[in-house]
């Protein structure tokens, strides 16, 4: 299974970039101890712990691709794949276009999950 979320922010899509890859601004705009970089092929984690996953591609300020699984995916289930788009619309605003592929049908309420546990968060975290 594979969903498209996407949202707006009012920053730019290199502060929403660098803040995606840095561990203490993650953790900040999620309210979720995370452990990340900016590098390729690193492990990080997010949300305390719960999400696991890998940077695949970093197309600075423009893309970001991970391998991605929550403690709930099943011990055999393939990793997830997320793809981050950071769309530049006015002056120091950013629609993040957020692609979740290879799911399984249970994996359903992760769509709603990137709203309530992401997007949400991060637009009060950066409007403050």
């Amino acid at each position: 299974m594979t969903f498209e979320v996407s949202y707006e922010f009012d920053i730019s899509p290199e502060t929403l970039y660098n803040a995606w890859l840095d561990s203490e601004e993650h953790t900040g705009m999620t309210g979720g101890e995370a452990t990340i970089s900016h590098d390729l092929n690193v492990p990080f984690s997010a949300w305390d712990g719960y999400i696991t996953g890998e940077n695949r591609v970093l197309i600075p300020f423009t893309t970001i691709k991970q391998t991605w699984r929550t403690e709930d995916f099943i011990e055999d289930q393939e990793d997830s794949i997320v793809e981050i788009k950071f769309v530049p619309l006015d002056m120091n605003k950013t629609k993040l276009v957020l692609i979740h592929s290879n799911l399984s049908e249970l994996d359903k309420q992760y769509a709603a999950g990137w709203f309530e546990h992401y997007f949400e968060p991060m637009a009060s975290y950066f409007s403050s």
